[in-house]
């Protein structure tokens, strides 16, 4: 299980949310059997979600997190809670590439950067907020920033890492976001940038033993800050065969007696791999349910 601790500022004009989220990424990579590049990519979307969500102020406020860049992965997604349990999928789970320029996971080239990030918040309005912007890297961490920044005009910091290991297991994955809000100082947004100037990856840090905490209250150091939440997240899945049979009455009439002919259906969970099952009797029943 995953760990988020969210610290503020003395003055309460930043938040730092920081997350451990090595458990999450480790069930992306059995439930998705995918490459390490992906693993990396999904797993920064899934840890980045699950940040956004944390804190949201409804119980059932939910975000989605898409990202299209035209690279060999496809679309992932990623949907978190409020609080900051969260699930991915990805549409090409193995994608094989050599390291980039600098050795590492070419995350950028697996995504790509020729799309948008998009966000939608459902908060139990009768709409739900959309917004787009189009991706600066594909690293995923400076999409998250530059979408706060365009789309929400909150000015913020975004740092995530996976690291895997040579035997393609997860060996530590995390990641913080720094919001800074409209009444701090120009002398506290310059003490944040002199910190994070200072900081090593994140991954870097989790390896020589930095806790979670530590993290956070490192990218607020010299702002007197104090732990404010310290809550365990999870990797969850919230599908059910209640939720599948609302799916399958929302293909309509025609949809569903198509079905009916073409025998037994399995209907399988993009997010956590689970199968259910509906013979045609089942189906036909559904129909006639949704009919009265």
């Amino acid at each position: 299980m995953g760990r988020i601790v969210r610290a503020i500022s003395k003055d309460a004009s930043v938040v730092c949310s920081a997350i451990d989220g090595k458990d999450i990424v480790c069930e992306i990579e059995r439930v998705h059997q995918s490459s390490a590049v992906v693993t990396a990519a999904l797993g920064r979307l899934a840890m980045g979600t699950s940040l956004m969500g944390f804190g949201m102020k409804g119980e059932d406020d939910r975000v989605t997190v898409k990202i299209d860049g035209g690279g060999p992965a496809g679309q992932l997604i990623a949907v978190a809670d409020s609080y900051g349990n969260v699930k991915a999928d990805v549409m090409q789970p193995v994608v094989e590439l050599p390291p980039n320029s600098i050795g590492k996971l070419d995350v950028a080239g697996a995504v790509g950067v020729d799309g948008a990030i998009t966000v939608i918040k459902d908060l139990g309005l009768k709409e739900p907020y959309v917004g787009q912007v189009p991706l600066v890297s594909g690293e995923i961490a400076e999409d998250i920033t530059a979408y706060l920044a365009q789309s929400e005009q909150v000015p913020s910091v975004t740092a995530l890492g996976v690291l895997i290991n040579p035997d393609l297991t997860v060996k530590n994955a995390g990641g913080f976001l720094i919001q800074v809000l409209p009444f701090a100082s120009d002398e506290i947004i310059t003490q944040i940038e002199q910190n994070i100037a200072k900081m090593q990856s994140v991954t870097k840090l989790m390896e020589d033993g930095r806790t979670t905490d530590e993290i956070a209250l490192m990218a607020l150091d010299g702002l007197e800050p104090n732990v404010l939440d310290d809550f365990k997240v999870d990797y969850r899945c919230d599908c059910s065969r209640e939720r599948t049979e609302r799916v399958l009455i929302s293909l309509g009439e025609q949809e569903l007696n198509d079905i009916i002919k073409d025998g037994d259906v399995d209907i399988k969970c993009h997010f956590c791999g689970k199968h259910y099952s509906f013979t045609p009797d089942e189906v036909r029943k559904l129909l006639e349910e949704s009919k009265k």
